[in-house]
């Protein structure tokens, strides 16, 4: 499994805002662009697919800036990449209730325990294990 840019560049920003966390100070773009040596306009088109996953908020104005919607604690990495790149099953069998060769295909158990592994891993990190680890 590859993630696209849009989900590495996302979650960069979302371990920025994490590592500057604070739920009544919003940390302008332009700082999360700078720290993390990304475009502002892209950085922008991430935050609103973080925004309407609801895992970030926006505040306007010359005080303006993004904030985490919850504790770092509490969001997990499956929350944001799915956000950002949605299913992440190395395959689209995986995905669906009903494949026509779900009885017989030699190769759909692999694809499952690879896709159960990804999601252990990704549904039980946090934010802040990212940032604490960053630290080391």
């Amino acid at each position: 499994m590859r993630l696209s840019t849009r989900a590495r560049y996302g979650l960069r920003a979302m371990v920025d805002l994490a590592q500057h966390y604070s739920p009544d100070d919003p940390v302008p773009l332009s700082q999360i662009a700078e720290r993390q040596k990304l475009s502002e306009g892209y950085l922008e088109q991430l935050m609103t697919f973080l925004r309407k996953g609801r895992l970030v908020r926006s505040l306007r104005g010359a005080q303006g800036g993004y904030i985490l919607v919850r504790k770092p604690d509490s969001i997990t990495i499956g929350e944001i990449l799915r956000c950002l790149e949605g299913s992440l099953s190395p395959t689209e069998c995986v995905d669906e209730e009903i494949c026509e060769r779900a009885g017989n295909c030699p190769t759909r158990l692999l694809w499952k325990r690879i896709n159960d592994s990804i999601k252990t891993v990704i549904d039980n990190t946090t934010l802040e294990e990212l940032c604490k680890q960053s630290e080391n």
